[in-house]
């Protein structure tokens, strides 16, 4: 590991997954949840990820304050100093900001990885692969990479990336984002052969992403810079706490991958889902008989088909008659869903909040 000792990962691990209503909750949501069945939270499995080649001193997690205590008790072993706390929700941009701050400020020659902590990848070794790849690219180079996932569907759950010219090596040089679009775009987009999916997983030196902050979001960068003495000190975390809520609330794709003009990508497919909702869960899990996706353990189901289940392990459950639905028991609640409307779901817990109170999310 010696030859990534100036390579740190940034995962962030500060969002609600309200789309996963009602197994995530804002209490604890989906990152910290066995969402795959398999004994380990989707933050232990992407941390794991990277431990497999970046020192683990150098894996810092991203996340608001509320979930400090969660991440240390998931993540045996990490230091207090390596959970970066953010009192307030303000999207993507100003938490990488902050961190990039403090790992420049720790490391001048940082070279950082930057990824969500929810998401799911089947072929590890050769996102491994990919992310090396892009490690030496930017160690080298003033460059902003993007892993860019190769499109199996005309999704219109995804931001799409348009990439041009070959860099060298099967790196290159982005020329368009675009936002979800809708399905004959991006059908368009899949018959032209040059778009990929935007991940969000994001690889650049500490010192290039404080280069494009200050230069595309100056109000941004200034916020930040202005702590650059107590950055990594016992006043670190009492500055951020006064000075962070007042970041503009954006992405980092607006502030920056949309305007820069250094933004690469790799092209891959190492069996990545976002794990954005529960289609895209059920698209990645194990199915049983009848084409469903099951977790439960006292269940009788029958004339039910493509449909996903989840049932709480105290609960009886008997389903029959359901093709392609979702079926949640968590809790206080219960979600009883078409799998096909299932992008409706957000608003409909944000319009049940206001009626019943903080307790329903």
């Amino acid at each position: 590991m010696d030859s990534y000792k100036n390579t740190y990962a940034l995962i962030m691990a500060g969002g609600v997954g309200s789309r996963f209503w009602p197994k995530s909750r804002t209490n604890y949501p989906k990152q910290f949840l066995d969402i795959l069945g398999i004994g380990k939270s989707l933050l232990q499995l992407t941390y794991e990820r990277f431990a497999k080649f970046i020192p683990a001193e150098n894996i810092y997690i991203v996340t608001n304050s509320q979930y400090q205590g969660i991440i240390l008790e998931q993540l045996k072993g990490l230091g207090a100093g390596q959970v970066i706390c953010e009192p307030s929700r303000n999207n993507t941009a100003p938490c990488i900001a902050y961190a990039s701050f403090k790992l420049a400020a720790l490391n001048p020659d940082a070279n950082l990885i930057v990824a969500p902590s929810d998401h799911f990848i089947l072929y590890e070794d050769i996102f491994v692969q990919k992310v090396q790849q892009a490690l030496a690219y930017t160690d080298q180079t003033d460059s902003l990479v993007t892993l860019g996932i190769s499109p199996t569907r005309p999704d219109t759950g995804y931001g799409y990336i348009k990439y041009g010219a070959d860099a060298g090596d099967g790196i290159f040089k982005v020329e368009r984002f675009t936002e979800k679009p809708n399905l004959s775009t991006a059908q368009e987009f899949l018959n032209e052969g040059k778009y990929v999916w935007n991940a969000g997983i994001f690889i650049w030196k500490a010192e290039s992403i404080l280069k494009a902050l200050a230069k595309y979001t100056p109000v941004l960068f200034g916020i930040f810079e202005v702590g650059q003495a107590v950055y990594n000190t016992e006043a670190e975390q009492s500055f951020i706490d006064e000075h962070y809520p007042n970041s503009p609330n954006i992405s980092i794709d607006y502030a920056i991958m949309e305007q820069a003009d250094n933004v690469y990508t790799i092209p891959a497919e190492f069996g990545w889902s976002d794990l954005g909702t529960w289609a895209s869960l059920y698209e990645a899990a194990d199915r049983t008989e009848g084409n469903n996706v099951v977790s439960a353990s006292q269940i009788n189901i029958s004339n039910t088909t493509n449909s996903i289940i989840h049932i709480q392990n105290n609960k009886l459950a008997v389903i029959k008659g359901l093709d392609n639905f979702i079926v949640v028991d968590e809790g206080n609640a219960l979600l009883i869903y078409p799998k096909e409307d299932e992008q409706e779901i957000k608003e409909v817990v944000k319009r049940m909040s206001l009626e019943f109170g903080d307790s329903f999310i």
